[in-house]
């Protein structure tokens, strides 16, 4: 087991720091989504992780969205990138300061196309006019509205209000993606042992309106049926 784990860490270092260095080289969205799907798929094989999504019809093929998620593991963003394989959605992720400075992580969000936010800040006039600006250039954003990792029993932790300012301020129809069970759980064992063959489900929801005045964590889990 330990040797796995040693493995698996080299793997995922490799393939994360390899495929910045090729997401460094091109400025063009649709090519950045197919050098990110390519990295997705092959960390989730060293993982020997499958995605299965469920409801893939309400899925649209285009568009600009703003994609909501729940988040329970560092492998979230490429389970979201194999679900969208087949569409012509490329996003701008949301990503946390911490991330950019990572050493593990640090390159690959720097060049995979996102866009920092910095919790720090009392200020999030510049957060904003980066999202917006990235609408204007035609792209779609993802983001977690957690905030984090939830590693609480709960479903989902509590939604920050941001997300649903961003689908506001944009006019931007949000896009509901929820990754059934405790993937956290799954990729832990997978880390241990990835000679057995694993399988995370990804549902997705209905479309929700930017103008819902409702609480967004509210009728994202009216979507999903989450207790």
């Amino acid at each position: 087991m330990a040797f796995n784990k040693i493995r698996q860490f080299f793997t995922a270092l490799y393939l994360t720091n390899s495929y910045g260095l090729k997401l460094k080289d091109t400025n063009d969205p649709m090519k950045k989504k197919a050098l990110r799907l390519a990295y997705s798929m092959d960390q989730l094989n060293a993982l020997n992780i499958g995605i299965r999504t469920k409801y893939p019809e309400r899925l649209p093929k285009s568009g600009q969205y703003l994609l909501v998620s729940n988040h329970r593991t560092i492998i979230d963003p490429p389970i979201i990138e194999v679900v969208l394989k087949n569409t012509d959605i490329f996003g701008l992720w949301i990503a946390k300061k911490e991330l950019y400075n990572s050493f593990f992580f640090g390159m690959f969000v720097r060049n995979a196309g996102c866009i920092l936010l910095d919790r720090a800040k009392s200020q999030m006039a510049g957060f904003f006019a980066d999202v917006k600006e990235g609408v204007q250039q035609g792209s779609s954003i993802f983001i977690f509205p957690e905030g984090t990792r939830n590693k609480s029993s709960a479903p989902v932790a509590e939604f920050k209000e941001g997300s649903r300012i961003i689908a506001l301020k944009n006019r931007l129809p949000m896009l509901p993606v929820h990754i059934r069970g405790n993937a956290a759980e799954v990729l832990k064992a997978a880390i241990e042992d990835s000679s057995v063959r694993r399988e995370i489900v990804v549902e997705i929801g209905e479309p929700i309106d930017y103008r819902e005045k409702r609480n967004l964590q509210e009728v994202y889990s009216e979507r999903f049926s989450l207790a």
